[in-house]
């Protein structure tokens, strides 16, 4: 029996691929909408999606 490498939890970045961008803009945009969402506004939820859209913006602003 040979030995195996096992790959659970491997990722791929999600910066290397053809549709990179266009998966950016998407969860970019997401983020945008939930930060605006009345229910998050003013909440540390609402300010944890807002930063995720702002590092996901300037990994897009670095692609394109």
């Amino acid at each position: 029996m040979e030995k195996q490498n096992c790959r659970v939890g491997a990722v791929t970045p999600i910066t290397s691929g053809t549709q990179a961008v266009a998966v950016l803009e998407y969860r970019y945009q997401s983020f945008i909408e939930k930060a605006a969402d009345a229910t998050y506004i003013g909440t540390a939820l609402g300010e944890f999606f807002e930063k995720k859209a702002q590092n996901i913006k300037k990994v897009l602003e670095s692609l394109v």
